[in-house]
């Protein structure tokens, strides 16, 4: 399967009050995979915001990926999870969910290894450079980019503080994709 080149992730406070309005904005501007990223969500209202959120991408024939929690994935029937660095591993996931793809949040070189090693199907390699969503982060910048990318043979998001200007940039150096939160709105 191809996936997809850019990757919305939303964010409660960035998408606001209306926020299946903003989500439908993204969609429109041609992004066909979205991460509905709640962190703070109980478990049934993150579950009644899924299946929502679900019913839209499917209208914008996107992919929906649900972070970190694979039971919510598979109770909306969404195409994958995305996993934090400290979340379940991927190689888990694949054994209980083998139908669903799995994507993995990297921040270094070994992390990207690891989750390719563990048969995640993607990877964000984040931040590329200095964004405001964790300004104490330090960007890991575009030369550090082409070395994970040249050393995975899985497709890697270029993510954090990512803006129009720079996308080519991410692909200039090695990027098969480009993910954000800000990008997208």
């Amino acid at each position: 399967m191809r996936l997809p080149n850019l990757y919305a992730i939303t964010d409660p406070i960035k998408y606001g009050e209306n926020f299946e309005q903003t989500l439908r904005k993204v969609l429109q501007r041609g992004v066909k995979m979205v991460q509905l990223r709640e962190k703070d969500k109980s478990g049934r209202d993150y579950y009644n915001l899924a299946l929502r959120v679900k019913e839209i991408t499917k209208e914008y024939s996107a992919l929906l990926f649900i972070n970190d929690r694979v039971d919510i994935a598979l109770a909306v029937s969404a195409d994958g999870v995305h996993l934090p660095a400290n979340g379940l591993p991927p190689s888990v996931v694949k054994r209980i969910a083998p139908h669903l793809i799995v994507g993995y949040s990297a921040h270094s070189l070994e992390e990207a290894l690891y989750a390719q090693k563990e048969g995640a199907d993607f990877i964000t390699l984040s931040p590329i450079f200095k964004t405001s969503s964790h300004p104490e982060a330090e960007p890991l910048g575009l030369s550090y980019l082409k070395e994970v990318s040249s050393k995975v043979s899985i497709p890697v998001y270029a993510l954090g503080g990512i803006t129009w200007e720079k996308i080519k940039l991410c692909y200039k150096n090695g990027a098969y994709g480009v993910a954000g939160i800000t990008l997208f709105l």
